[in-house]
């Protein structure tokens, strides 16, 4: 590097780690105490704007029954990639036992339990009539969330939903009804996303609406291969989460000829816009990569017969989007002409397991796999305590279930430096992955000056210094402030390079810090903080000396357009992203390709090399900015980047495909990376990539 290289980025590094230090006054106490009026607003909008346009789009394009049958194949492909079941993994041997029986007058009680896969443990109870001529139709009941427990000993949710295994096979069913991961006896995690803050789960394309698909299937397989079982003639129920994983086995697997779902579905406007996402768990969503509604889950049951059952005063499953689902479920059948297949069941009552809701049921299964309507003479009631239904006296040493989440689903294995192609073709295929897998919900087309919407907020000069605020406009709906600080005798037209600082909550607090000690009248609405003369000083230095540029962005949630700070409103609002096929880190990163456009267009339109700079998961977030805008970004400065997605930034499916040093190394043919790290073995692959190359020489460098 050349003397006047090395001392331009040590000016600037300073001048950045001036603006990252942390004041006295917290980020968290600047965020509990401002007005996030606006930014809630903003987001609120946000919303409610791309769910409509999902919701509209819905199904939209199917106006035949030939336009069904050559969409549907491929719809069910993206649901079993959705719920990270693509590839369909390996059928493994079930090794199912029956570890005891119960006994009761009509029927028997297996207590049985197999392996969906190796140490992935499925506990169920059997329960299969004693008087039967003939094979017997079988029906899958899912358990919702129902804890039965003593003590330190789950008894499985099963154990609570006992009364509709007993109906059924007082009345020439076999029903086996399964635990759920949640509450089963061997107790696993639904909650990654909801309350363990394990965003990696995005990351990896987990859900564990995907285990619980996966154990419907191979519970299927496991009725298939009982005796007693009419394999030609099985069906599914259940309600709540059981609702919803009865939803997941009847869509994927054409085994299921009769669906009696309760209270697990309604629209994606219910979920994020009327917030029911705040009342479910990780269980009711498959990761909505490719951008569906849940109507459109739904239509994959049709056109086998299916009743949606729900009560009119479900807060989680509000009615109106219970009844959105069925109409538009009710066209896809239409078009079959098979609307006597599809029902809807609307009782009076609260998010329960009625009694009315278990009657029509009933009489829905009776209809269509046993060929009867008799009157419903007898009532689902308990006869067993928990105890006569445990599998397990002891829970089996070698079970996955309670670390399921990191095996599920495999992630990429990094190739080796001399694997990574650098070709134009290479790099245009690596983006063009990221596009379709991770980033699905960007907008079309690369933020341009038009829909930049580049307009000036106001300007101010000070101790030899010129600050400029921009609005910019990243997306619909959403509106950012580009700040940029330059000497007074230089236009931006006229700087040489700007550098663009990518900055998370802590930064918005420093650089209110350090820009009120010259402008304190521009930010009379923010909330006081400490003044630090020290930093101003050193800015205002190296540009009253330098034509440079410093700039700073706040991608959409932080800074000026921050939203409630509440931990359960961010974690909720994280959760929203991703039923929009997004996440909040994946649209910070195009916030900040709009900034890095908006940067280089300001005034004349001369395009000014930009540097950038960022700390943390923000450096994640500027480092994939880069990937994308390739030669518009000259250098990149990043700080305590995250070596693997599983620490951040959170993006859907990423880590299925790749990780940070391999993007990493992507960049360096266009733009060159300092990383400020302690941990150089992290950065091996593309440290290796570049030594490797000559061209790449001297375009990564750890400090």
């Amino acid at each position: 590097m050349s003397r006047p290289a090395r001392r331009l980025h040590s000016i600037v590094a300073a001048l950045l780690i001036s603006v990252l230090s942390v004041s006295s006054v917290t980020a968290q106490d600047v965020a509990a105490k401002r007005d996030t009026s606006r930014g809630d607003a903003m987001i609120a909008r946000y919303f409610a704007s791309r769910t409509a346009e999902l919701s509209q789009r819905c199904l939209a394009d199917v106006q035949t029954l030939d336009d069904w049958n050559a969409k549907k194949d491929e719809w069910r492909s993206q649901l079993f990639e959705m719920l990270a079941l693509d590839p369909l993994p390996e059928k493994t041997p079930l090794k199912a036992e029956t570890t005891g029986t119960t006994d009761h007058e009509d029927f028997t009680v297996e207590r049985v339990q197999f392996q969906s896969r190796p140490g992935l443990y499925v506990t169920g109870n059997l329960y299969v009539p004693k008087k039967r001529d003939e094979k017997l139709p079988a029906i899958l009941y899912v358990c919702g969330h129902g804890r039965v427990k003593k003590g330190d000993v789950s008894f499985g949710n099963k154990a609570h939903y006992q009364h509709h295994g007993g109906w059924f096979a007082r009345n020439g069913y076999v029903c086996l009804t399964i635990d759920t991961l949640q509450l089963g006896e061997i107790e696993g995690i639904h909650h990654g996303t909801y309350n363990h803050n394990r965003w990696w789960w995005n990351s990896r394309g987990y859900t564990s609406a995907g285990v619980e698909a996966w154990n419907c299937i191979r519970a299927l397989d496991y009725l298939q291969s009982r005796d007693e079982v009419d394999g030609e003639r099985l069906g599914v129920t259940g309600r709540s989460g059981g609702g919803a994983y009865s939803w997941w086995i009847a869509a994927l697997d054409e085994r299921i000829k009769a669906a009696v779902p309760v209270a697990g579905i309604t629209s994606l406007q219910n979920h994020v816009v009327d917030g029911c996402v705040e009342g479910h768990c990780d269980c009711m969503f498959m990761v909505n990569t490719y951008r569906w509604d849940y109507a459109q889950v739904a239509a994959l049951v049709a056109p086998r017969p299916l009743l949606i059952s729900n009560t009119d005063k479900d807060r989680i499953f509000p009615l109106d989007g219970v009844v959105d689902v069925y109409s538009k479920v009710r066209r896809i059948y239409e078009l079959h002409g098979k609307l006597d297949n599809v029902g809807l069941q609307i009782t009076e009552g609260p998010h329960k397991d009625t009694q009315e809701l278990r009657v029509h049921a009933f009489h829905w299964f009776n209809k269509f796999l046993k060929g009867e309507d008799p009157l419903i003479e007898t009532a689902a009631v308990k006869f067993f305590e928990p105890e006569q239904l445990r599998v397990f006296e002891r829970l089996p040493g070698d079970e996955l279930n309670t670390t399921i989440d990191e095996s599920f689903v495999p992630t990429a294995k990094l190739p080796k430096a001399d694997e990574v192609s650098l070709t134009d073709e290479s790099l245009a295929a690596y983006r063009q992955m990221l596009r379709e897998k991770c980033f699905r919900s960007w907008p079309a087309d690369a933020p341009d000056d038009q829909s930049l919407n580049i307009r000036r907020q106001f300007d101010a000069e000070h101790d030899g210094v010129h600050l400029s605020a921009f609005s910019i406009t990243p997306e619909s709906d959403i509106e950012l402030t580009l700040y940029l600080l330059r000497p007074v005798e230089k236009t931006p037209g006229q700087l040489r390079m700007s550098v663009l600082n990518v900055q998370d909550e802590a930064g918005w607090t420093s650089f209110l810090k350090t820009i009120r000690a010259g402008f304190a009248d521009n930010f009379r609405d923010e909330l006081a903080t400490d003044v630090d003369a020290e930093a101003w000083q050193r800015v205002t230095g190296m540009l009253r000396t330098q034509p440079w540029g410093m700039a700073w962005l706040f991608p959409r949630g932080i800074g000026p357009t921050a939203w409630d700070q509440s931990e359960r409103k961010q974690t909720q609002h994280r959760r929203r992203f991703m039923l929009l096929g997004q996440t909040q880190d994946s649209m910070r990163v195009w916030d900040v390709r709009a900034g890095i456009r908006a940067l280089r267009q300001i005034e004349d339109g001369r395009e000014t090399p930009v540097w950038l700079q960022s700390n943390g998961t923000m450096a994640g977030v500027s480092l994939y900015a880069a990937l994308f805008e390739g030669s518009k970004v000259e250098r990149l400065d990043l700080y305590n980047l995250p070596p693997s997605h599983h620490n951040g930034p959170t993006f859907l499916n990423v880590l299925r495909f790749t990780d940070v040093p391999l993007t990493v190394s992507q960049v360096l043919p266009t733009s060159r990376v300092v990383l400020y790290e302690t941990d150089a073995a992290a950065w091996s692959l593309p440290q290796n990539v570049a030594g490797r190359n000559n061209e790449l020489k001297g375009q990564f460098q750890i400090r």
